[in-house]
């Protein structure tokens, strides 16, 4: 099941990818529409979330010399590998810019990653994770058995666990530059004293960390609010533009032997 969807998310179409293609061309010959060129960022949301969560990060960046893509998934409803799927045909279609650049919150980061693993375009150039859960999430161990969970989240929700044997433990680390944003106190307990060590409330600093990010930035923010912290938005834009969380201080990447560290 497909949608053409505008910035608003009001609904033109609903069906096959055949129907929706039909009408956005439609679309596009009766508005005069030109393909996107220039520099490309997908903004991928979390796990029973959607584009509109997003919002904040596009609305505060600058209109000239970027080409903001809301990508809209069923999150809850496929496995992550079908996400990259849809992430990999929208990708397919934009034909005509010359770079692509990734912001993303919680699971869509490792959409993202799945996606990875298939396939890589040339033109990827950089990504910020927001609270993306790069070795599992503890909360997803705790209630994967729980029958509501299973319900709202899915297949994928199953997938989010820390198992060393399971989906995440696949994914491939990216070979283009990524920093890394996550949510905490800055001490041992976090927002959730249930999870092990700091966290935002659903996924601990730790599991959010990945070896090979270019920098890492923590903000006293909870999970599902990271998108709209004014510091978290002046961070993205700065690593689009310069692949770094700030020019004021200097870059944290993450080396294979302090991924784990706090």
């Amino acid at each position: 099941h497909f949608r053409v969807l505008d910035k608003n998310n009001r609904r033109y179409q609903s069906g096959t990818i055949e129907d929706c293609q039909k009408t956005l061309k439609q679309i596009r010959t009766a508005n005069d529409l030109k393909p996107d060129t220039g520099h490309a960022v997908i903004y991928l949301h979390g796990i029973g979330r959607s584009s509109r969560s997003m919002r904040p990060i596009p609305d505060a960046m600058p209109k000239e010399g970027f080409v903001h893509v809301p990508f809209e998934y069923p999150s809850t409803r496929v496995p992550i590998e079908q996400s990259a799927g849809f992430l990999h045909s929208l990708i397919e279609s934009l034909t005509d810019v010359s770079k692509i650049s990734f912001v993303v919150h919680s699971m869509g980061g490792l959409v993202v990653r799945r996606y990875l693993k298939d396939h890589r375009d040339p033109r990827i150039d950089r990504m910020v994770m927001l609270g993306t859960p790069n070795s599992g999430a503890e909360l997803a161990d705790m209630l994967k058995r729980n029958m509501i969970f299973r319900t709202v989240y899915g297949p994928a929700g199953q997938e989010l666990v820390t198992d060393p044997n399971g989906t995440i433990a696949t994914l491939p680390t990216p070979d283009f530059e990524f920093g890394i944003i996550a949510g905490g106190k800055g001490d041992d307990r976090g927002f959730n004293p249930l999870l092990p060590g700091d966290n935002d409330g659903t996924v601990t600093i730790s599991s959010a960390r990945l070896a090979g990010a270019s920098d890492f930035l923590r903000i006293p923010k909870i999970h599902s609010f990271l998108m709209s912290d004014e510091t978290a938005i002046a961070a993205v834009k700065c690593f689009l533009e310069h692949g770094r969380f700030s020019m004021e201080r200097e870059p944290a990447p993450i080396v294979r032997e302090s991924a784990e560290c706090r």
